[in-house]
């Protein structure tokens, strides 16, 4: 090899810039054209499902074993009062409401397992949601209320896998999905892409939801989620869009 020709070490720092440029060009682009077609989304009441991702205290309240990790994005972005408002204003004009909820640690839950994802490793060390406890617990004002669909619980992250959301919607001929809750790069997103392989039309509120860091708030919502949903919207547009939807 002559002197100063370049090698594979030393070009690679440059090559994975600009890999990476190439990325985030390619995602703004798309994120782009997804905002462009936000107009376009039109909600009919009754083939529309709001879908609540894990509202539980350990979450979303002071005090809650995971709150400390997710505040700072959630105060910013006002998750828990866009939660709220978009669900009252989807009770109001009717829209069916399904909550998919993360399973609740029970003594045994794991501890015989040949296999557990790193994720699930991190909920049996915390005991996050544990049944019987107020962690485990939905925050008060995101209580299901007669008439709510409560689907059964996920082990991981996707509210669909090894549950009965999709017979659920299904059954009661829902074919929109708006989406919002906990956590914004795992069990929102993951239901999100399984929602969209399923064939539902995929909406999600981007400030009813939340990450530990700013970095993952754009991971998801900028980058892999722009992919499935049709739509992603302020909780303030999504009011909007439900105030003018069709029967």
């Amino acid at each position: 090899m002559r002197r100063g020709t370049p090698t594979l070490a030393s070009t690679e720092p440059f090559l994975l810039n600009k890999m990476y440029r190439l990325v985030i060009f390619a995602a703004s682009r798309h994120s782009t054209a997804l905002r462009s077609r936000v107009d376009e989304v039109n909600y009919r009441r009754s083939i529309t499902g709001l879908v609540v991702i894990d509202p539980y205290n350990d979450f979303i309240s002071e005090g809650g074993k995971v709150w400390d990790r997710l505040k700072g994005v959630a105060e910013a972005n006002g998750c828990v009062p866009h939660m709220s408002q978009v669900l009252e204003a989807t009770r109001d004009a009717g829209i069916q409401v399904f909550y998919a909820l993360h399973h609740r640690y029970r003594p045994g839950d794991y501890e015989n397992w040949k296999h557990i994802a790193p994720i699930q490793k991190a909920a049996w060390s915390r005991k996050t949601f544990e049944y019987g406890s107020w962690g485990g617990q939905l925050r008060s004002e995101f209580e299901p209320r007669p008439g709510d669909i409560v689907a059964q619980e996920h082990w991981c992250s996707s509210g669909f896998a090894n549950t009965d959301l999709d017979l659920l919607l299904k059954r009661h001929g829902i074919q929109q999905l708006i989406i919002m809750g906990l956590i914004a790069h795992t069990c929102l997103e993951a239901t999100v892409r399984f929602g969209a392989e399923l064939g539902y039309e995929v909406t999600v509120v981007k400030d009813a939801t939340a990450s530990y860091s700013d970095e993952e708030m754009h991971a998801a919502l900028e980058i892999n989620i722009p992919n499935y949903a049709t739509a992603i919207l302020s909780a303030e547009e999504i009011l909007e869009a439900i105030s003018t939807s069709t029967a």
